[in-house]
């Protein structure tokens, strides 16, 4: 694959490079969630605008999503995951290490963009990340999860990440009326697979879109796991 879906580090900006001589940066593990509307012509997707003032990304328009917070394992659930995305995840990291990704893609996704990818429950007090998720009377949605792709950032960076691209559909949200969210996106909104194109992506991003054009077509689609090495780009399929 020739394609560059990596943004290239800039070679002389020090804030976006690790220093020479230094190790490359573990990956921390992260999940994203792509929400796609299915009720208009056209089929829709939410993005968000990161703020300028971010040290990842700025003013980059991207899916909702984080970095696993340790709470995230312990968090409680609705539905669990379906054992063939399960297993995708499972191939390369412990089952509940696993879990704790896709649950960290789903509390992002409120925290984010006010969105509740969850199933009625009792409202419950809880401590850590997950006390406003469960404040509102819901349980993450395991179940609605597909896996798209995974993706590990360059070892040239000093933040990198893991990242496992999840989607749903928007049917299974508790509401499309948003709570209010956290700030960390200046801009949501839900645009079709071609307003996305011209937005200001990352190119993981975009290669990402590309994807999930393609998984819209044909579901049974292959899963790729993209790593960028010193030299070259691998992938492969989970």
């Amino acid at each position: 694959m020739t394609e560059q879906i990596f943004d290239p580090p800039q070679i002389d900006d020090p804030s976006v490079t690790r220093p020479a001589g230094t190790r490359a940066v573990r990956p921390k593990d992260a999940g994203a969630l792509i929400l796609v509307r299915r009720d208009g012509a056209r089929p829709q997707v939410l993005m968000g605008r990161r703020n300028r003032g971010h040290s990842f990304m700025p003013d980059k328009w991207v899916f909702p999503g984080g970095r696993v917070d340790p709470g995230d394992a312990r968090a409680p659930y609705a539905t669990d995951l379906r054992p063939e995305v399960a297993a995708m995840l499972r191939a390369r990291t412990p089952e509940a290490r696993a879990r704790a990704v896709a649950l960290a893609a789903v509390r992002e996704t409120f925290e984010e963009a006010g969105l509740l990818l969850a199933r009625p429950a009792p409202a419950r007090s809880a401590a850590g990340p997950w006390r406003e998720f469960l404040a509102q009377g819901a349980l993450p949605d395991l179940d609605a999860l597909d896996l798209v792709a995974r993706a590990i950032t360059p070892p040239a960076l000093p933040k990198r990440f893991d990242a496992r691209f999840f989607m749903a559909d928007a049917e299974r949200l508790l509401t499309l009326e948003r709570q209010p969210d956290c700030g960390e996106l200046d801009e949501i909104a839900w645009v079709n697979l071609q307003e996305a194109m011209k937005l200001d992506l990352p190119n993981v991003t975009r290669f990402i879109l590309q994807e999930l054009e393609a998984r819209l077509e044909a579901p049974d689609r292959n899963v790729p796991f993209v790593r960028a090495g010193r030299r070259a780009l691998t992938v492969t399929h989970l």
